[in-house]
């Protein structure tokens, strides 16, 4: 198909924009109000079936309970009149100005966006420096995250700190101008994800930290799961995230509204300080400058390494993300190792137990507070029973015989848990959760022989075609359908119609279209994102320019070598190492520690004992290693300076270098 490139100043802001959550770190910034270059080609209304879909949600939900924009709203003590973030070279990294030309609490939903997603995304534009305690106090809507400031007898601890250090920086600044200068003595990280730590420099000096003179808290195994979580597979992830957070999509009624935790994803710089202290037990209590925190640790609940917070003094609960005012994601559709959702529900049970009664305010890194403890415990008892109604309902199901597609058509929770409005599915759904639950019990396999050897898709694509009469047929009996509305099942046809010749136009335009009515009834920020990324892919082309570096500066600096080779051995390009052996030694000279790497049967190895027969031996400090993977200098330029040094056969290094591959980051997604 032609490539037709994007305008690059919106890839950038794609490339920097994932930063957030792991998928990229001090990527470039670019214009926010960039859109995609220009062809002729505009989004279409919505049809009368969309309008219809959107209508029968709006008599569905109770859209006259406004208790979330009073909770939204309270406490509000400044927000700036221009939402806007610059870096330091004066571009735009956070905005929320492109939003308000379009969207308020005053305005009704446009036909071309779920009502209940307008909804969530109006609540999420309320935006500024809130009270939530006489001493906690939060910066809402400059980030997709929170930035919590919990006030100490003489400083602050915060918790969380954004994804980027323009909007840490730019939160701190407006508490310091509305309650005073203190200085930050602590930062708490809830989890392992990175718009829960990428502003930390921006707050934290190094020095200060190696000092003791700020702590950062973590839960036990943050920092393995911050570092891995998007390194071994990022590459993957990173295009999908496109297609998850929409960061190309147009801010406007038919483009992007809401990302479901919060407005967007920001796009500015990132970064990460390890932390100086874990909490390893539920229990735990940590005094800082007078403030008596509980902490209650739930691994292998919506991050790997993650935990809540209890202030026993003020009676209030940090929720980290555990609880947010949505569905969450139990498989994320960028990709994620599956959540497991029993325990999830498990640990909101004991937070009910263990706090529920010294509750009067719960506060959490996304979306607004809630105040009084009987709608607290009400609240905590339904996000519980919403993640173990999916568990136990999709394994019933499971065990009757039924196949996660089939689950996903058939599962509907109980009214008392859907139509609670913080249960609603802005960011996880219904459909995709339950088919997660499957995936974490029985795998991609669904029990039927002829899914067992699929096969691929432009070759199952032509097949359909010819059998279903060719494109032109398949097109006649499309448009057909799409004028009823059944936009599922034109999606399913032309897909194939469009993996058998991504040169027809008529079916990706069609194909197009259907996408686009899908996602303007989809009620999950990532799933509008999702559809209506894909549309634009359609019609204008796949990107060309930029990427997304998944493993930034400090990342890589943070990662053990072992971490780093095992990045390596996903990179061997099997044909082209097969029928080879290599053996290679690394002397790193700061560590004082060796490895023996070695190719053999097209897969590589690395043991901590390095091999006496190796063709060479690099010895180089681990310092050394981070600047030329971070791209600082060559290897060449390392060995002038004598830097990298080799013994043995220095075309050992060449070899072992060139069969290792670049992976590309604009694979396509909606053709072949």
């Amino acid at each position: 198909m032609s490539h037709l490139e994007l305008d690059r100043r919106s890839v950038l802001r794609a490339t920097s924009a994932l930063a957030l959550l792991g998928l990229g770190t001090s990527a470039p910034s670019g214009e926010v109000s960039a859109q995609p270059t220009s062809t002729g080609i505009q989004p279409k209304p919505a049809t009368a079936a969309t309008r219809a879909a959107n209508q029968a949600l709006r008599d569905y939900l109770n859209y006259a309970d406004r208790q979330d924009f009073e909770n939204a709203t309270r406490g509000l003590i400044a927000k700036p009149d221009v939402m806007e973030i610059r870096n330091a070279d004066g571009k735009i990294a956070w905005e929320l100005e492109s939003y308000k030309k379009f969207i308020d609490v005053d305005r009704p939903a446009p036909d071309t966006v779920n009502p209940s997603l307008w909804r969530n995304a109006q609540l999420c534009m309320q935006h500024g420096l809130f009270r939530v305690h006489d001493r906690v106090f939060q910066v809402r809507g400059f980030d997709l995250a929170n930035v919590t400031f919990v006030q100490g007898d003489t400083g602050w601890i915060v918790f969380d700190v954004s994804s980027a250090f323009e909007s840490a920086k730019a939160a701190y600044e407006l508490v310091t101008q509305h309650l005073g200068q203190k200085p930050i003595l602590a930062v708490v990280y809830s989890h392992s994800h990175g718009d829960h730590y990428g502003g930390v420099r921006a707050l934290v000096d190094e020095a200060d930290l190696a000092s003791g003179k700020v702590q950062i808290l973590a839960p036990e195994g943050f920092t393995e799961h911050a570092i891995s979580e998007f390194v071994i597979a990022g590459n993957a992830m990173g295009r999908r995230g496109i297609y998850m957070y929409g960061p190309l999509l147009p801010r406007n009624p038919q483009g992007g509204v809401n990302a479901g935790l919060g407005q967007t994803i920001g796009h500015g710089n990132s970064g990460l300080l390890l932390p100086s202290k874990f909490i390893k037990e539920t229990g735990e209590k940590v005094t800082i400058d007078g403030v008596e925190m509980v902490f209650q640790v739930t691994p292998g609940t919506e991050a790997p390494a993650e935990m809540n917070t209890y202030f026993p003094q003020f009676r209030a609960m940090w929720m980290a993300e555990n609880s947010t005012n949505t569905m969450h994601n139990i498989l994320t559709l960028r990709g994620a190792q599956v959540r497991n959702s029993l325990k999830w529900a498990q640990f909101l049970n004991e937070t009910i137990e263990l706090y529920g009664e010294g509750t009067d305010v719960k506060f959490q890194s996304h979306h607004w507070p809630m105040w009084g403890n009987e709608n607290i415990i009400d609240y905590w008892k339904k996000q519980r029973d919403l993640y173990k109604y999916i568990h136990d309902q999709t394994v019933n199901l499971m065990n009757k015989g039924y196949t996660g597609v089939e689950i996903s058509n058939m599962i509907k929770l109980p009214p008392e848990l859907d139509k609670a409005w913080f249960n609603r599915g802005y960011y996880g759904s219904l459909k995709h959760n339950s088919r997660a639950v499957y995936q974490f019990y029985m795998g991609f396999y669904d029990g039927n022989p002829t899914t067992l050897d699929e096969l691929p898709p432009e070759d199952k694509a032509r097949k359909y075609v010819d059998y279903m009469g060719g494109a032109d047929a398949i097109l006649t009996k499309a448009k057909a359908d799409f004028e009823k509305g059944e936009y599922r099942w034109v999606a399913e046809a032309l897909k194939h119609v469009v993996f058998a010749d991504a040169s027809n136009s008529a079916a990706k335009e069609l194909l197009a279209d259907a996408y686009e009515q899908m996602g303007y009834q989809a009620e999950s920020g990532p799933w509008r994102s999702i559809y209506l990324q894909g549309a634009l892919e359609l019609r204008r082309g796949v990107p060309t320019a930029g990427s997304i570096n998944t493993a930034g500066p400090d990342t890589i600096k943070a990662m053990p070598p072992e971490m780093a080779f095992d990045y390596l051995a996903v990179r061997l390009n099997g044909e082209k190492s097969a029928g080879r052996t290599i053996t290679l030694n690394i002397t790193f000279s700061d560590l004082g520690q060796s490895y023996g790497l070695s190719v053999e049967n097209g897969v590589l190895n690395y043991s901590r004992n390095a091999n006496p027969a190796a063709g060479a031996t690099l010895t180089l400090s681990k310092t050394m290693l981070d600047r030329l993977q971070i791209g600082e200098l060559s290897i060449e330029q390392a060995i002038t300076a004598g830097d990298l040094k080799i013994e043995g056969r220095r075309e050992t290094l060449a070899e072992f270098m060139n069969m290792f591959d670049t992976f590309p980051f604009w694979f396509n997604v909606v053709t072949a």
